[in-house]
């Protein structure tokens, strides 16, 4: 059983952010899976079942790939791991929420493995390292933004 990222491999990214925003806003928008394009510009497809629990499987696109990742766990709405392989690179990815007063202290970080990572290890960790950083700016945004909700908010606290 998959309980959080490789740590042993070649590429692993941490990253964090404040979010002024409730937290039960901030899971909604990560975990409704089929919204990410709406607020997540580098995502240009989403689709899963919802809600999403432990072993759901969802597919999205980005960066002109098409993935499939598996919930690994989910502990709602405080933790979330999932993770795949694309391209011959697996990835591993694990995000948690602490509510801080009227805030959300979120972290996420992301293990790459596979040959095209071991190819170019700098590369893929720059590449990552940007590619976190925008999920949480993009994340930050939309939960700040209170006009932005979610269609359902029953979907996502099981």
């Amino acid at each position: 059983m998959i309980t959080g990222i490789d740590v042993k491999a070649p590429v692993v990214v941490h990253c964090d952010t404040v979010v002024a925003a409730p937290l039960q806003r901030v899971w909604r928008l990560l975990t409704d899976v089929p919204s990410w394009p709406d607020w997540q510009p580098d995502i240009t497809a989403a689709a899963a079942d919802r809600p999403l629990r432990t072993g759901s499987v969802f597919c999205w696109s980005t960066a002109g790939l098409d993935i499939e990742s598996t919930v690994y766990q989910l502990r709602a709405p405080r933790r979330i791991l999932w993770g795949g392989t694309v391209s011959g690179i697996t990835g591993i990815h694990l995000w948690t929420f602490d509510a801080i007063g009227s805030s959300v202290h979120v972290r996420t970080e992301e293990s790459w493995d596979g040959d095209p990572v071991l190819a170019d290890v700098d590369g893929m960790r720059a590449a990552l390292g940007e590619s976190l950083a925008a999920w949480l700016r993009h994340l930050r945004k939309a939960a700040e933004n209170s006009a932005f909700r979610p269609e359902r908010t029953d979907l996502y606290l099981q």
